[in-house]
Order: structure tokens, then sequence, then C-alpha cells
């Protein structure tokens, strides 16, 4: 790199520009704060609905009644410590992934967060780093910068002094400095970085189905709302505190209070728990994209091997007139930013002869070599051995039967121009092998394997030689064919038919991997990309899922979704696991509260066109069955404190697609079957408005036995496939009811009365027949969805 004389800030400089407000001070990661997490709980709309309602029936003077305002409580504090859980384990993770800049000052070169930068700042770039603040170049040596993440364009673009640099971008070869300029949130880093590592809920197929339902939901809601205040206030004719106690009865249960914020807190506990594997999630749907992936794709270094190399032989082809060991020497430390092959040869010829180099070209994912011409001492060039020779001839075919051993085998040659020469590195004379190894990670076969139980397909992409490639792959017992890249069609259909025919790819460019991924889902599958380099950005971009290492370079980590700080493949399964919870706890969740909804929407519309028409039919007006107290208590253990259990307990079962559908056709026939069915038992135990209040009671009470034996039984089978504990739950929420019907003070504070025999046995058989209509419903749409049913979980599920 030419010396430009671009020397850094001084210790008393760096101090005076943060003084005067010049520092990379740039906006707190978009993380919500304390206070914001509180009011966001707190200031709801479902809050504000219930608020209001308890406030009517306070005013009524029924204390017992207002129980249901404990609700508002547990949503406010179980959404904010859940939130503010996560909010630590991503800012704390997010920490730990940030890219570090190399920050050239007058005490000298070292690594700083991004926010300790300064205006004027000379800061050193080398393949893979981030430009974190905008500035100019003041240094270079064959700099190529990628600004695709800004502009779109994917051409990396060869960069002079002088010219300007955007944060955001990333280098892709060669090596350079620039001066900050732009610092804070002047630049681009600050609104990068904000969209970058968001604490979001949005975007995802999950979060978009829970709103559908809610829309749903409101449309149900207007109507069966107002048609209730209306007749309860002013068709029955029973004081206004019973009408009114009875409205609030009937519009509580149509809440779906609990269904956001299960949802969120599914999600905000999978930050925690992967946090805890030191998985950083930037973007919360990721959890819920990778279990929804059919296809990895995933390269061979850094994944499926360790990152670090060793020289394990260098076998010698023709004499040249510096020993060997000289010239991978000089190479090695001409290389300012070495990749893991180079620091590996640095390690084992680490003194360089003092050659003058005269040229060099720094190594590329797409050319495949690097070297350096010296003075005196010829044109040196070290990469991939079918690249710089002839496939056919004998040292290219040597290096193949090498590598079909899974090592990797660079070639050192004498080149006939000088490597900065148009046309170089030309005519290249083989001069010795170069046999490196790597370890396969103890890990990496049974996160393979785990993949391939699951049903979904592995692809290898790597730049390294295909044989080499097909040869790591085998001994992980990855099965299917491997292919050259460079034989790869340009068209996408029979890319894509290669892609379904083969396994392993060698000798792949970047934008080979990017075409492979949009090939990919161009036949509808869905893309995971897991990669460490700065050639995996493009793919790693355009995958539905970003994976990438947390040790891979710092533009890796930007584009990516979720980074492995730990560098463990092992971990994805894990991911996997923790999206296919939420996703399958969630839709368990939705069918209890969409079914509550449900039922409690039809029994205001039953009962309210009963009072509207009861003068036509000669009959009295029905008063609404339940008080708020009543749908409180049937709420605790059919659904309350069952979904908390069931949002946060393991679950592994494969995710499945339409989950609006799936949660409509589940809980729309329980939902109408539980309210038909109360509505029947309330109307066989009523006895007309005239009625004592004991009389009234026991006609609540007995369809109050009829919701909850219905309810109870919805949730035997939301639990399903059943494991011991989930048998348990259902047992033990039906056994608390149990209790609180065998308890004096329970049922004279709960406003219940099963002393009429004949009202109670019939309440109970109208709920078994509930029961077993929801039973049937239950098997007869796992036909319509093509399911096959199971009660029980298999073994090792």
């Amino acid at each position: 790199m030419t010396p430009s004389g671009a020397v850094g800030l001084t210790d008393a400089e760096v101090a005076q520009r943060v003084a005067d407000g010049q520092g990379n001070a740039a906006p707190k990661r978009a993380t919500r704060s304390v206070a914001d997490i509180v009011r966001a709980n707190v200031f709801t709309r479902i809050n504000a609905i219930l608020g209001v309602l308890l406030l009517i029936v306070l005013a009524t003077g029924s204390a017992i009644n207002g129980l249901f305002g404990l609700l508002i409580v547990a949503n406010s504090v179980i959404g904010m410590v859940q939130e503010i859980r996560a909010k630590q384990t991503l800012d704390r993770l997010a920490i730990l992934g940030q890219a570090k800049p190399l920050v050239r000052r007058a005490s000298g070169a070292r690594s700083l967060p991004p926010e300790e930068v300064v205006r004027d700042d000379v800061i050193e770039l080398g393949p893979g780093d981030q430009v974190v603040v905008d500035g100019v170049i003041v240094e270079e040596h064959n700099l190529e910068i990628d600004e695709s993440l800004l502009t779109g364009e994917a051409d990396p673009i060869a960069k002079d002094t002088g010219d300007a640099v955007m944060s955001g971008s990333f280098v892709v070869a060669g090596a350079g400095a620039y001066r900050a300029t732009n610092v804070g949130s002047e630049s681009c880093a600050a609104r990068l970085a904000e969209e970058a590592s968001k604490f979001t809920l949005v975007n995802s197929e999950l979060r978009n189905g829970i709103n559908r339902i809610l829309q749903f939901v409101t449309y149900l809601l207007v109507p069966a709302g107002l048609l209730t205040i209306y007749t309860q206030l002013f068709t029955t004719h029973a004081g206004w505190r019973r009408s009114v106690l009875r409205t609030v009865g009937a519009l509580v249960p149509m809440v779906p209070e609990g269904l956001v914020l299960m949802t969120s807190i599914a999600f905000a506990v999978g930050v925690v728990r992967l946090g805890q594997r030191r998985c950083l999630v930037k973007e919360l749907p990721a959890i819920e994209g990778l279990a929804r992936v059919d296809v990895v794709c995933t390269d061979k270094t850094g994944t499926l091997t360790e990152s670090g190399m060793r020289v394990r032989d260098v076998e010698e082809l023709a004499a040249p007139s510096e020993t060997v060991a000289e010239i991978l020497a000089a190479l090695a430390a001409a290389d300012a930013r070495p990749n893991a092959s180079m620091q590996a040869i640095a390690e084992t010829y680490d003194r360089p002869p003092d050659w003058i180099a005269t040229a060099s070209a720094p190594f590329t994912s797409s050319t495949k070599w690097s070297g350096v011409s010296y003075r005196g001492h010829g044109n040196w060039v070290i990469g991939a051995p079918d690249v710089l020779l002839d496939p056919a001839s004998a040292a290219a075919q040597r290096a193949e039967r090498i590598g079909s051993q899974g090592l990797r085998v660079l070639l050192l040659g004498a080149a006939e121009d000088a490597v900065d020469h148009p046309g170089a590195p030309g005519r290249v004379r083989a001069v010795a092998l170069v046999v490196l190894e790597q370890k396969v990670r103890p890990d990496a076969r049974a996160t393979l394997e785990y993949f391939a139980a699951q049903g979904v397909s592995v692809k290898v992409l790597s730049g390294d030689n295909a044989v080499s490639v097909g040869a790591v792959a085998g001994e992980l017992g990855l099965r299917g064919e491997t292919m050259d890249a460079r034989r790869l069609p340009a068209d996408d259909r029979a890319l894509a038919d290669a892609l379904e025919s083969h396994t392993t790819f060698g000798r792949v460019r970047p934008d080979q991997k990017r075409a492979i991924v949009h090939a990919l889902q161009a036949r509808g599958h869905s893309v995971a990309m897991t990669g460490d380099g700065v050639n995996d950005v493009l793919a790693l971009k355009d995958a539905d899922i970003g994976v990438a290492m947390g040790a891979g370079s710092p533009a890796s980590r930007a584009v990516a979704q979720i980074v492995l700080l730990d560098n463990k493949f092992a971990t994805l399964p894990y991911v996997v696991g923790e999206g296919r919870r939420v996703i399958g706890n969630i839709e368990r969740v939705a069918n209890l509260f969409l079914t509550k909804t449900v039922y409690a929407v039809l029994l205001a519309l039953l009962v309210g066109t009963e009072c509207l028409f009861s003068g036509r039919l000669g009959v009295d007006p029905l008063l609404y069955p339940f008080q708020p107290i009543h749908v409180t208590v049937a709420a605790w253990f059919t659904i309350g404190i069952p979904s908390f259990i069931l949002s946060l307990a393991p679950n592994n079962e494969r995710a499945r697609p339409r989950f609006v559908r799936r949660v409509l056709t589940s809980a729309l026939p329980s939902g109408l079957i539980v309210g038909v069915a109360t509505f029947v038992s309330y109307l066989a135990a009523y006895h007309g408005r005239h009625a004592t209040f004991r009389q009234q009671d026991q006609a609540s009470t007995a369809a109050f036995i009829t919701l909850l034996v219905t309810a109870l039984w919805v949730l035997a089978v939301v639990a399903r496939p059943y494991q011991w504990w989930r048998v348990g739950l259902v047992v033990g929420s039906g056994l608390a009811y149990v209790v609180i019907f065998s308890i004096p003070l329970a049922r004279q504070k709960f406003l219940l009365d099963p002393s009429n025999v004949t009202a109670t046995a019939v309440a109970l058989g109208i709920g078994v027949l509930g029961a077993a209509a929801i039973e049937a419903s239950w098997w007869i749409r796992a036909r319509m969805l093509g399911e096959r049913p199971r009660l029980w979980r298999r073994a090792g599920e």
C-alpha cells in the first residue's frame, strides 16, 4: 500500500472532537427503551376496553365482578417483564456481534467500537471489513468495495485515493484506509444500524395471521356488542345494575385479551433462550422463518469445517530459482489482510526474505488467486490449481487426487506476466502444491443428520475444489452428487434442475451463490443461507433467512438476520426448534382465545336476537346468562393459565403453512358448539325475568357448567398430541373447577348455585354432548386438511 502520510489523530485531538460533538454517537439501537416498553404494554387498546368496563362494573358496587380487572395488571406486567428481558439479551449480544473498525491513531492502530470513532479518524480497511462511517479514501491497494446494500449494484467498485466511501458498504478485495468525514447521525451507518438491529415483531406470517384474525374478531365484536348493549339495557327491564353487569359479562369474553400478549411473550422468550446459546436474532421473525425453511445452503469453510487451517505438506513439482520456503514466506508477509489459507502459510513460514515488491494482486473470490511481483525475484502466484493450470495437466490432476481426500490444495507457480498486468497471471509454471487441512466440526454430522430427519435439504456451496468439497460432504454423511459450479447452466430453469439433482458444489462464485438462492426460491423453496465470508454476503442478503458466523466478516454479520456468535453450525437446530415452538404453540393459544371470542359473540347474538323477538314469540326477554365474575372464573383454567403454559412449552412439531386457515377451521366449529350448547343449557334452566335471584343464579350456574365442560374439551383437543404433562394440564384444569364447586365460600363469592339437581344434571348432559361434537369436529377437520390425527406424541418428538 502506497504511503500517503495519513497519520492518525492524537488523543488530545480525539478528546477535542468528542467535546465538540464530532463523535460517532449514533442514535441508540432501535430497541425500545424501558419507558417505551412500559407505555406500550400499559396503554393498549385491549387494556383501555377492559378498563372502561371495569369502571362501569365498579359503579354498580359489585367489586367481585370487577375481578377481571386483574387481567389488565397481568397483561401489562407479564408483557413488560418478558420484553425487557428480551431487550437486555438482544442489546448484550449485539455488542458482542458488532463490527469493530481498525482505527489508526498517533498512539497506534487498534480495534474500537464504532461509537468511539470521531471525525477525521483514519480507518484501515481489508477484505470483509465494513465501512462504519462515511469518508474519503486516503490509501488504496487494489481496493474494491461492494455498495450493493446501499445502491443495489452488485458489481464491486474500484476505489482510488480521493474517492468517497459510504457507510454500510464493505470491502471485497484489496486494502486501504479512509478518513472519516460524516459521523454520528450524519452518516448512513446510523440508519443502517437502526434497521439492522431493530427489535421487531412485524413482517412474519405468524404476526400477519394474528392481525387478520383480530380484524375478523373486530367485525364480530361491533354488531354483537351493540346488540347486547341495547337488548340488555332497554328490553329486559331487570334494573340498571343487573342489566349493566350482564352486559359487561357479555362484552368481556369477546375481547381476545391474551392473544397478542402470548404471541409477544413467545417471541421474546425465544430471543432469551437463543441468547443463552449465544445466538443473536437481529429480527425476531427470523426465528419463525428458519422453522419454515426447507433448504439450507451452507458454505464449507468455517461452517462444516473449522475456520483455522494448517499446512500439512508441500509437494515440490519443479526446482525454483529460490527455495519454496522463501517464496511462501515472502507471499505471506506481503499480504496485509491474509485469509485463513495465507495465515496458515505465514505461521509455518515465518522468516520472509528481504525482497522488494513491485506489484501485487489480492485474492478475490472471482479470480481464485493472489500474487506478488518482486524486483529480481520473479512473479509468484498462489491459488486454485484448476484455475491457474490446464485442468488436464499432470499437476492439476495430482492436486485433484489430493483434494479428493478432503484436503485443500493451493498451487504455487511462477507467472509469465507481472501480477498487475491486464492479462495476469498469463502462463503459469507449476512449482509446488501446498496441501492444507481443516478439521471437520465435530458437531457438523449430527446437525446434517437432524436436517435430513426433518426433511430439510442441505446444499453445500464452496469456492474450493469440487472433489475436495465432495469428500468433506461424504465424510459428514451428506448424500448426493457433486458438481463443479463452472459447469452450472446460466438458464434459471436448467440451474434449478441441477440444484434438484446435486447436493455439493465446488468453485462457486459469489454471484452464483446468489443465483442459486434465487433459483431455489423460484421453485417455491424457503431458503436459509449460512456463511462467514465476504463472498457469502450477496446470497445471505437475498436468502429468506441469512445466518452468519460470529467470527465471520463484519459484512456477513451486517446483512444476516441471525448471527451464531459461538460459530457453531450445531446451534441451527436449536433455532429451528425455537421457531417451531413459537409457531406450534401460538397456533394452540390462538385456537383457545378465538374459540372463546366465537362462543361469546354467538351467545350475545342468540340472547340479543331472542330479546328483540321476545314480544312476537310471547316469551320473556332473556337476561344474559353470565355476570363478569362467571366469565372471569371460566377463563382461568380453560384459557388463561393453560394458554400461558402452552405458549412457553417445548414443541418440535414441523411448522405448517396457512396459519389463519388452520386456526379458523379449528376455532370456529369449536366456538359454535360451545356457544350453542351453553345457550341450550341456559334455556332449559331459565325461569323468566321474574325468577328469584336464586333461580337466576341456578340457571346461570347450569349454563356455566355446560360452558366449562365444553371449553375444557376444547383445551383437551388443542393440547394434542398428548404428553404426560399435557394430560396433567387438562386434568388439573378440570379438577380446579371441581375444587371451586366443592368450597361453599367459593360458590358464594363466585355467584354459583348447583343445588338444582335437575338443572345441573341436564347441564352436564348437554356439556357431554357438546364435548362429543367437538371431538367429532376435530377428526373431521383433520381429514379435511389431509392430516393424520394423533392422540399421543411419538417417542423422540
